[in-house]
């Protein structure tokens, strides 16, 4: 998976679904509403200016123009069969719906408009659209920061250009992913030119990206990567709109997806992408193309996890590529069967794929339909039962608002940060059909490892040599004996303070019990309840040094860090540091550490207040690991100016 590319902003829906319990997919009946500009006009004996539901055999009739924001009688609706007509202007504004069981028609002169975070739905997976009119669904994408960053695109409508869809796209940035050429053997480190055998998440040989031309019609279900236009790109920070123009896609959907078995180490990733003009929930789909069975996952196409593009890290001279300047593939957010967790930008997907939105899945390991040679098939499904509206499921194109969770299982998400812009997360869920082993991406997903991102946070698993972003754990794991092992990369040469803290956690274990990190090299524990945990590191991969653990008897001795306000640091001097303990506690020993993780000092102490003389800290950020009479021990950041 290389990167060129963003992701647009979701649309997100509160799921409010109306059902009739016999109502089913047969013929609507002869009563109609008909809206007139101004009031709704029923047949059948109903109400006047009573707003359409779903459940009923009730054909709608747009004969007026109408806004589902403006309140009242003009809002959200439902209907058994929709026609707009009359030249009317049917608007669906965002954070609105319109929810159809059957046809859709629009006639001549009338238009079916959809803004970039509205939502049609229909039900019935072999219902029509006739587009004799027009039918627009506009997108936004996410806030780009510069005209280069990609988004991933699927189109909401069928028969679309890449040209006319993509029409604010940069011509000579627009591409397709070709599955079937990707091909990972190699590794390289910081893009260095110099590979050796093993994976890093890029193709080989950078074919795995083709660029299309304006006349290529996108097919539903396919996914697409361009950039914004630089000759009508204003200014950073804002979304950008795109106009898809055609009828809705609709029904069931089948998208081929490859493997590429020249290497079977590698992962087989495929660009696909939400064909409906609403949002999808990306646990309908994954359950539709991931089989669970017997605390195994063997996968009937896709390995039960989606990757969404979060561009939040500029590209880098030393991120692993086929250019010069590459993206990181750390800026992927994530969602599995397990979890979700943040990509770049720091912000954690909800659960739904908006419409417009593609993202990379992988292709299983297992079966499929082999085409030739090395080559393999396989189909990943879309249908009417996946799609949702109402008001955060289509608005996340791609941000996602931070909505807490209301999973009953234990869930805990851990971040890393830097004083130099580095944001990476991991999260550990502990279910009922997981396994404490690799389960396969619904339950286990792998971090992107191309080491685009300059450090990176992520799991480990006994008897695999895999990073994980999100890990899946037994149920019955969770206890004050469980230790979670947190491996810790980073390519960064410079002095840099990293934080570790916690992001979130749900579940009955996780909210009432203290969580700690134990770090090995400095042989503290740290309680992550109370505060941040802050270190230093040399350049390298440190997969035994942090992990989580919910005892405090974890460390052999009683070296437990208190709250920092037991220790204060102060300057009295052109070179002296003052350390003053609570006034209970006597300090017994210093170690002074530098932004690398090299120790400075290291001093012994016999009073509550001590003060010490420190040349090679002279203008410089420090780390003091200060041990006290109690046995405990507190890290602490300092400066000496």
């Amino acid at each position: 998976m290389t990167k060129k590319i963003t992701l647009i902003k979701s649309l997100s829906v509160v799921v409010t679904l109306f059902c009739a319990a016999n109502f089913g997919f047969g013929q609507c009946g002869i009563e109609t509403a008909t809206w007139d500009g101004t009031n709704w006009n029923w047949t059948g004996g109903i109400a006047q200016n009573t707003v359409p539901t779903i459940g009923n055999t009730i054909s709608v009739i747009i004969n007026g123009d109408y806004d589902t924001s403006v309140g009242g009688f003009q809002t959200s609706f439902g209907a058994c069969s929709l026609t707009v007509t009359n030249n009317a202007t049917l608007d669906v504004k965002n954070n609105t719906y319109v929810e159809v069981q059957n046809d859709i028609t629009v006639d001549a002169g009338s238009t079916f408009f959809v803004q970039p975070y509205g939502a049609v739905v229909q039900i019935n997976d072999v219902a029509t659209v006739t587009d004799n009119g027009i039918i627009r669904v506009i997108k936004t994408t996410a806030p780009l920061g510069a005209w280069y960053e990609y988004t991933y695109w699927s189109s909401p409508v069928s028969g679309e250009t890449i040209g006319n869809g993509l029409f604010e796209s940069e011509v000579s940035r627009r591409y397709l992913f070709n599955a079937q050429n990707f091909l990972d053997a190699t590794a390289e480190s910081n893009n260095d030119n110099t590979p050796v055998a093993g994976q890093d998440d890029i193709d080989d040989n950078g074919d795995d990206w083709q660029w299309v031309d304006g006349t290529t019609t996108m097919e539903p279900g396919v996914g697409y990567a361009a950039t914004h236009d630089p000759n009508v790109f204003i200014f950073p920070g804002v979304g950008y709109d795109y106009d898809f123009q055609g009828p809705f896609n609709n029904g069931i959907i089948t998208v081929t997806i490859y493997r590429n078995d020249s290497e079977l180490n590698d992962i087989n990733w495929n660009l696909i992408g939400n064909p409906y003009p609403s949002a999808i929930s990306a646990n309908s789909f994954l359950a539709a193309n991931t089989e669970v069975d017997q605390n195994v996952v063997s996968t009937k196409s896709s390995t039960g996890a989606i990757f969404f593009w979060s561009q939040n890290t500029a590209p880098s001279s030393t991120a692993n590529g086929n250019q010069a300047y590459n993206f990181s593939d750390g800026d992927y957010a994530v969602i599995n069967g397990a979890s979700e967790i943040a990509g770049g930008d720091g912000l954690t997907p909800n659960r739904y794929i908006p419409s417009g939105q593609a993202f990379f899945v992988a292709m299983s390991n297992s079966g499929g339909t082999n085409i030739g040679g090395d080559i393999w098939t396989s189909d990943v499904v879309f249908n009417n039962s996946m799609r949702v509206k109402g008001a955060t499921d289509n608005s996340q194109f791609f941000k996602s608002s931070n909505t807490k969770g209301t999973s009953s299982a234990n869930k805990l998400w851990v971040n890393l940060i830097s004083d130099n812009g580095v944001f990476n997360q991991t999260c550990i869920a502990y279910l009922n059909n997981a396994t404490n082993m690799d389960d396969g991406m619904y339950y286990d997903a792998p971090k992107n490892v191309s080491a685009g991102t300059s450090a990176i946070l992520y799991t480990t698993i006994e008897d695999s040599n895999k990073k994980f972003a999100i890990q899946g754990k037994a149920a019955s794991s969770i206890n004050t004996d469980e230790v979670i092992n947190l491996g810790f990369k980073t390519s960064i040469d410079v002095p840099t303070l990293y934080t570790l803290s916690v992001a979130k956690k749900e579940g009955g274990f996780l909210t009432n019990n203290p969580i700690y990190l134990k770090d090995n090299l400095t042989n503290t524990l740290h309680d992550l309840t109370s505060c941040d945990y802050t270190f230093t590191s040399e350049v390298g991969e440190f997969n035994k040094r942090f992990e989580i653990v919910f005892s405090n008897k974890a460390l052999a001795t009683d070296d437990f860090n208190l709250d920092d306000s037991a220790l204060k640091i102060s300057q009295i001097g052109d070179s002296q540091v003052r350390f003053k303990a609570s006034s209970n506690l006597t300090i017994k020993t210093v170690s002074i550490f530098d932004l690398l993780g090299r120790q400075l000092y290291a001093l012994s102490g016999s009073h509550n207040e001590e003060t010490y003389n420190l040349p090679k800290l002279k203008n410089a950020v420090f780390i003091a690991k200060v041990k006290l009479s109690n046995g405990s021990s507190i890290t602490k950041k300092g400066i000496l100016k």
